[in-house]
C-alpha cells in the first residue's frame, strides 16, 4: 500500500461526473465512497455532479444537493426491476451527451446496462472515461453476460484508467486482458476524525448508553446480514471463544436476510442473550460510536473488494480478526493490526479472538497500529490526494492525444 501526495493548490479545478446506480440514503462501500469522494473533491474546488437511479430510499426529486453538499441528479424515480435499468441507462446517456460541455471526466463507479449504454456515449463525446471496480469477482461476473462482455471490451479500448480496490482485482483484470498500466489501486476513504478511539471515560459512557457490561470483551460486525458475508462460520467461531470466556459478547451492526436464521442459530449454539446481540440497522451516524464501545472487529467473509466497515474499525483504533482474502490481508499485518484466519477455519476465529481478548497489552498495541495505517494510507485527505492526481494525469494524456 502506498500514497502519492498531490497538493490541490496547483492543479486546476476539475469537473466530472459520477455515475453509479445507487447512491446514499442507500448505505453500501461504494455507495459511502462516492458520496465521501466527491465531498470531498467539492471541498478542494473541484466540480461533481453525481448521476443515479431513484425510488425509495431516495428521495422522491430529480435535483437534490445531498446532506454532505453533492448536487445528485436523479434519473429515475418510480420505474422498477429491468424497467427501471432500461430507463436509467437511457437517461444516463442522455445526460452524458447533453452535459458533455459542462464536465471534462465521466466516472463509472458501478456496472449495469448503463455502462454498456454510457461507455460509447462517452466515446462519442470525446470525455475521458475513468472506471472503478466494485468488488473481488466482478470482473469474471461480467464475463458471464454478453453485455458485461461488450463492457469489458470498451473498457480495454477506451477507459484511461481502470480503478481497482486490492491485489486479487488486478490480477483478475490483467487475466482479462486488461493491461497492467492501465490500472490502479484506488482505496475508498474513511473520515479518520469521525472514526477515531475514545478515551475511557468516552467508552465507559457509551457502553452504558447502548447497554454494554463495562467489563465485557466486545467483538462487533458491521454491515448487512447477508449470506455472502460467513456470518454462519462467524457466530460459531465466536461461540468457540465464548465457551471460555463468559464475559465475550458478539454485536451484530445492520440487518438483512438472515437475521433471524442466525437469531435461531445463536440460540443452538448455546449463546446467551447477554453473548450476542443483533443490535439492527442504525443511523450511519451511530456506527462511529458502537466501534468506541468495542474491543475488536470481526470480519470473515470468503470474498470483500475493500471493506468500509473494515477501514473504519481500524480508524476507531480496533484490531480486527479477519479472513485472509486479498481485499483484507492488504490491509492487516497478523500480530500488527489484527490477526488473519483461513476463510471457514473457526477454530482458528476462535483462538485470535481469545488471543485479542485476553492481551490488553497486544490488543492497544494493534489498535494503534491499525490507526495509524489508516491514516497513513486511506483517510480522506490522502485518498482525494490520489484521486487529484489520477484526474490530473487523465487530463493531461487526453490533451496531448487530442493535440
Amino acid at each position: 500500500m502506498s500514497g502519492t501526495v498531490t497538493t490541490s493548490s496547483i492543479l486546476s479545478p476539475v469537473s466530472f461526473l459520477l455515475i453509479c446506480d445507487s447512491y446514499p440514503p442507500v448505505m453500501g462501500g461504494s455507495e459511502i465512497e462516492a458520496q465521501r469522494v466527491c465531498s470531498a473533491m467539492i471541498q478542494r474546488g473541484h466540480r461533481a455532479l453525481v448521476l443515479c437511479a431513484g425510488g425509495p430510499p431516495m428521495p422522491p426529486v430529480r435535483d437534490w444537493i445531498d446532506p454532505a453538499g453533492v448536487p445528485v441528479r436523479i434519473l429515475t424515480r418510480c420505474a422498477k426491476g429491468r424497467w427501471k435499468d432500461a430507463v436509467f441507462a437511457c437517461q444516463v446517456a442522455r445526460m452524458i451527451w447533453r452535459e458533455r460541455h459542462n464536465y471534462e471526466i465521466v466516472y463509472f463507479l458501478m456496472q449495469g446496462l448503463h455502462l454498456a449504454v454510457g461507455l460509447p456515449v462517452a466515446r462519442a463525446a470525446g470525455k475521458p472515461i475513468v472506471m472503478k471496480v466494485g468488488g473481488s469477482g466482478v470482473i469474471p461476473l461480467m464475463r458471464k453476460s454478453l453485455a458485461g462482455r461488450v463492457e469489458l471490451h470498451w473498457l480495454r479500448k477506451w477507459a484511461s484508467r481502470l480503478m481497482v480496490l486490492n491485489q486479487g482485482m488486478m490480477e483478475e483484470a490483467i487475466s482479462d486482458g486488461f493491461p497492467s498500466e492501465l490500472m490502479t489501486w484506488m482505496p475508498n476513504p474513511v473520515d479518520t476524525s469521525e472514526f477515531r478511539p475514545g478515551p475511557p471515560t468516552e467508552v465507559a459512557d457509551l457502553r452504558r448508553r447502548y447497554g454494554i457490561p463495562g467489563d465485557a470483551h466486545v467483538a462487533i460486525y458491521v454491515g448487512r446480514l447477508s449470506p455472502e458475508k460467513g456470518l454462519p462460520s462467524m457466530l460459531r467461531g465466536f461461540a468457540l471463544a465464548a465457551q471460555s470466556m463468559p464475559q465475550a459478547l458478539l454485536i451484530l451492526l445492520g440487518d438483512g436476510p438472515m437475521r433471524q436464521s442466525l437469531e435461531m442459530m445463536a440460540s443452538e449454539l448455546g449463546l446467551a442473550p447477554h453473548q450476542v446481540r443483533f443490535a439492527g440497522r442504525v443511523n450511519a451516524s451511530e456506527v462511529a460510536y458502537w466501534l468506541r464501545a468495542s474491543d475488536v472487529f470481526v470480519l470473515v467473509s470468503p470474498s470483500e473488494g475493500f471493506s468500509c466497515a473494515l477501514v473504519e474499525a481500524m480508524s476507531s483504533g480496533l484490531p480486527a480478526v479477519v479472513s485472509d482474502i486479498p481485499a483484507n490481508v492488504q490491509l492487516i499485518d497478523p500480530g500488527i493490526h489484527g490477526f488473519t484466519v483461513p476463510f471457514g477455519d473457526e477454530s482458528a476465529a476462535a483462538e485470535a479472538l481469545r488471543a485479542t481478548f485476553t492481551n490488553h497489552t497486544l490488543r492497544i498495541r494493534m489498535g494503534q497500529a491499525a490507526r495509524q495505517r489508516m491514516i497513513d494510507n486511506c483517510s480522506t485527505q490522502k485518498v482525494i490526494d490520489r484521486y487529484e492526481e489520477l484526474f490530473a494525469e487523465v487530463l493531461s494524456s487526453s490533451r496531448t492525444r487530442g493535440a
